[in-house]
């Protein structure tokens, strides 16, 4: 019997379309950014969202040592349940009590919550079907989502309004092929924390359509005081919600890559077929790390409130900082965030007409002042960046005072603007003269 073979007269090995579509927005953005630092100025960079990259934020010594005594074991070593060790399941189940009634069984550990996100993604979408996502938000749901042909549609926050959601703009982006709606809180970018009413408005939505919905609350006790954090979950009364979590920034180990999904479906509208699909997905990876599975029970309970509440502050010291700072900035508007670790800053690009863009905003300020933010366009929302807020305090002042300086070395006002800036410089003059003859009598 002949066996019948291709003739191939030249090498052709060609990506699949997975890889060829796969894209990850932030990496692709800074990566083509062409500049380099000014040689006489540190390079200060505020664009990395990993609070470990300075040094002066390390996790308590409970996590440590919870690690150190998981070594030890022996089922530390070997493959778990796809799902996750059903005492690591049990902890998390309990340390997420404030999102609504959780069992063991709804839970799902993963490699990191960015793994949560694709398995979530990935249970609920096929090829043409749509996820709705905030603009701005993260940019890792584009890289999971359009390789998979899954599209990616974005509905609108309000920069004035705390980055609230525009509720009639979200609801106009549903249709037929609509398979949820991901909403992210606290906020990257934002730093937006929701209240109970809005929460609910977006609920609303959500269940007037019949669309499930994504929780992102991986900065879910990163809130700022004078604000408070509810789960989405436990509002719901209808509304399916598969919530995505993790140790990642709250214990500052993003690089353990420990994650979980919290399955809340209190009228059981996902039904076996949505659990089944995601363990079914767990099984692609065998499992995340089992030495921090073991470790995570006593990561979750012994970890001292007193770790939080300094990080925390810390965090928030930052955001006041910054945003006291870059208020001085002409041509800029900082955005107070509520909570999580990040600020987003208004780039007012008719004051600077030597720029066309924001990108070309950020190169100059690299070459020049050698501080580096993320251009917004990174989270789908040009003419602003975006900070981080965990750098140490001396850098963050340093960053913020080179990001003034460079802001009125380039910026250039209307004519209009001009004549109020003089006339205000005029009446301080004549104040400053007039205090200084009553200080004289």
């Amino acid at each position: 019997m002949s066996r019948r073979t291709r003739s191939r007269q030249e090498w052709e090995v060609c990506a699949s379309t997975l890889a060829r579509k796969t894209t990850n927005l932030i990496r692709r953005i800074v990566e083509n950014l062409q500049v380099e630092p000014n040689p006489n100025k540190e390079l200060i960079a505020l664009s990395i969202g990993d609070p470990t990259t300075f040094g002066n934020l390390n996790p308590p010594e409970q996590v440590l040592q919870a690690v150190r005594d998981s070594i030890e074991l022996n089922t530390s070593r070997g493959y778990a349940p796809s799902k996750g060790h059903y005492e690591a399941r049990v902890a998390v189940a309990k340390y997420s009590a404030h999102q609504g009634n959780v069992h063991p069984d709804d839970v799902i550990l993963s490699s990191g919550c960015s793994h949560a996100i694709e398995m979530v993604i990935t249970a609920l979408a096929d090829c043409g079907q749509n996820v709705l996502i905030p603009r701005p938000g993260f940019s890792i749901y584009q890289t999971l989502a359009e390789g998979m042909g899954i599209v990616i549609k974005h509905y609108n926050l309000l920069p004035d309004e705390q980055w609230k959601v525009d509720l009639d703009d979200l609801e106009s982006q549903i249709d037929d092929d609509t398979v949820a709606i991901v909403v992210i809180n606290p906020s990257n970018p934002c730093g937006s924390v929701y209240d109970k009413d809005h929460l609910n408005e977006i609920l609303d939505i959500a269940s007037r359509n019949r669309v499930p919905i994504i929780a992102d609350e991986i900065y879910e006790h990163f809130i700022f005081s004078g604000n408070k954090f509810t789960a989405i979950s436990s509002l719901s009364q209808d509304v399916p919600v598969l919530t995505c979590g993790g140790l990642t920034k709250r214990f500052l180990v993003p690089g353990w890559r420990m994650g979980w999904v919290i399955i809340h479906d209190r009228n059981n509208i996902l039904g076996k077929e949505i659990r089944q699909g995601l363990s079914n997905l767990s099984m692609k990876i065998l499992g995340p790390n089992t030495l921090i599975q073991r470790a995570l029970p006593a990561i979750l309970e012994y970890t001292p409130q007193s770790f939080f509440d300094d990080v925390l502050l810390f965090i928030e010291d930052q955001a006041k900082l910054a945003f006291e700072e870059l208020r001085h900035a002409p041509g800029l508007r900082p955005i107070m965030p509520q909570g999580a670790m990040y600020m987003m800053i208004e780039i007012k690009l008719s004051n600077f007409p030597e720029f066309s863009n924001e990108f070309e905003f950020i190169e100059c300020m690299v070459s020049e002042q050698s501080v580096f933010c993320l251009p917004g366009t990174c989270f789908d929302y040009p003419n602003f960046m975006r900070i981080v807020l965990t750098i140490p305090e001396d850098k963050m002042r340093e960053a913020c005072q080179r990001i003034v300086l460079f802001c009125k070395e380039h910026v250039v006002f209307s004519e209009k603007r001009k004549d109020i800036e003089e006339d205000v410089s005029i009446t301080t003059d004549v104040q400053v003269i007039c205090d200084n003859d009553a200080r004289v009598a």
